[in-house]
């Protein structure tokens, strides 16, 4: 019975908009519906990518995604063991809380927060830039610094959140094998090489899995709040594409071709993601 509502919404939300994807083979009419639009094949397929817009969409939400992949995805396992070696227990929670607390931040509200922080004129970094005796840096409208400005408020923001996963994982950990550990001489940094790292390796395996899966979603919600036509040639990803090209001129066909490309592609990395892992690590999500 405590299930019901869970499995509701995800038959609602998850497998009933499935039927939505003939869409994509349609030339798709709001009036007409889905029976009464013309079925079109391949063509939204084709126009997706013939469009010279396509490829360089594609390589920017692979390079923004892998981005964040390299420099992001260790951070929280970092932050989480060294949070679970402070002893401080007041002190300890209220790091966890000060760190916890953007993730609650809507994207605006960070768009609007790093705005005023990095403005040419008055932003407190450029103030320190110019006391540094340098020019202003322009962050919003440089292709230069935009994606690192990208990775940057994405590691703000949900870090702190990501540590919560690791953090369980550290605290199931049999504490006979630190005593252990520090019986037989080992230090600090051996406990943490030798068993927190590889106690907590399954679910390491198991969020990098998922995250793979999440490759072409570069952050769409992010990017659709802080970008601007002045770096689309470095930060127009696939869902922004969508969300300009496909629903904003209701092209809901085109949109939905889109839509279906990044499913099958994050299908077929979580496949490929979890092979490895089982044939490497011995270790997937089945």
């Amino acid at each position: 019975l405590m299930l019901i509502p869970g499995l509701l919404f995800l038959f609602i939300f998850n497998y009933l908009p499935i039927g939505g994807i003939w869409i994509a083979f349609q030339d798709y009419n709001i009036f007409k519906g889905v029976f009464g639009s013309e079925f079109v094949g391949l063509d939204n397929f084709r126009r997706l990518f013939s469009s010279s817009d396509f490829m360089v969409v594609f390589r920017n939400t692979l390079i923004i995604s892998i981005l964040k992949i390299i420099i992001l995805f260790p951070l929280p396992i970092i932050l989480a063991i060294l949070l679970n070696e402070i002893k401080n227990a007041v002190f300890k929670k209220t790091v966890q809380t000060v760190i916890y607390l953007p993730h609650f931040l809507s994207w605006v509200i960070v768009s609007g927060l790093f705005i005023n922080l990095l403005s040419v004129h008055g932003g407190f970094v450029n103030e320190v830039i110019k006391t540094l005796g340098r020019e202003p840096i322009s962050f919003f409208t440089s292709k230069q610094h935009f994606r690192g400005l990208l990775i940057f408020t994405e590691g703000w923001k949900e870090i702190g959140w990501g540590t919560i996963v690791y953090l369980a994982a550290i605290t199931g950990i049999d504490q006979e094998q630190f005593e252990s550990a520090k019986i037989d001489g080992a230090n600090k940094l051996q406990e943490i090489i030798y068993i927190t790292i590889p106690s907590i390796s399954p679910t390491i395996i198991l969020m990098f899995i998922l995250r793979l899966g999440r490759i072409l979603e570069a952050g769409t919600e992010q990017i659709l709040v802080m970008y601007n036509p002045v770096v689309y040639e470095v930060s127009d990803v696939i869902g922004t594409y969508v969300y300009r090209v496909g629903l904003g001129t209701s092209d809901y066909s085109f949109s939905t071709a889109v839509g279906l490309f990044n499913s099958v592609v994050s299908f077929i990395l979580i496949i490929i993601g979890n092979r490895l892992a089982k044939k490497w690590f011995d270790s997937s999500i089945w």
